[in-house]
């Protein structure tokens, strides 16, 4: 017989495995032949595992590449995918445990307004089993600006320091988990201005220079 789809069933489905079910009249040799499973290529994953009822065997098989059964254990050499009695021997169990894990990572704010010439403190609170984090400056099209910082967590937070990129707006600040780069944050965007190396003041109608000294006019 060939494959039948209305014989294959997910028996438990979690953290991207599936413990399948297939029973049919075909003999065991038949159903690991390469090809078989291959209208359910899409379906069956690398790990998976099966509960292979055939008409010679029943036997735990796991998925590998293709997809194709790999040896596995025989469960019993002699059971019908018809039968409906079974042993105490013959019976399977299978349990799966499983535990949530928080991980957040927090950029600290920092200016709006960046002067050039100077440097860009970071930091960032990191909660949960993050070992590493990734710093990067980007700028306005999102490209990165050397240099990379990778910076170990420690007591819970992680800092580091960039130089001024060139005057301009739209930059940012991210920060990552060196480990899983899904977790990430960016930071607003922020502007690099010129630095003022002259600041005026008024007096009686007349501009002043930082150091009281009139300008001329």
């Amino acid at each position: 017989m060939p494959f039948s789809s209305a014989n294959l069933a997910a028996l438990i489905q979690g953290n991207s495995f599936t413990l399948w079910q297939y029973r049919t009249a075909d003999s065991r040799a038949t159903v690991t032949a390469a090809g078989y499973f291959a209208a359910v290529a899409g379906s069956l994953k690398p790990g998976d595992l099966m509960v292979l009822q055939t008409a010679d065997a029943m036997a735990l098989l796991p998925v590998r590449s293709g997809p194709a059964l790999g040896t596995g254990l025989t469960l019993d050499g002699a059971v019908g995918p018809i039968n409906t009695v079974r042993s105490v021997a013959q019976r399977f169990s299978f349990g799966q445990a499983a535990a949530a894990v928080v991980r957040t990572i927090i950029l600290a704010p920092f200016a709006a307004g960046i002067v050039a010439g100077t440097t860009i403190p970071v930091s960032a609170t990191v909660l949960g089993p993050v070992s590493q984090v990734v710093f990067s400056l980007r700028d306005g099209s999102g490209a990165v600006i050397p240099p990379v910082q990778v910076v170990p967590v420690v007591g819970g937070g992680a800092s580091a320091t960039f130089p001024t990129p060139a005057i301009g707006t739209g930059y940012r600040i991210r920060v990552e988990d060196a480990a899983d780069p899904s977790l990430g944050l960016l930071s607003r965007s922020f502007n690099v201005g010129p630095d003022l190396k002259l600041i005026l003041a008024e007096s009686d109608g007349r501009l002043l220079s930082e150091s009281g000294v009139v300008l001329k006019q």
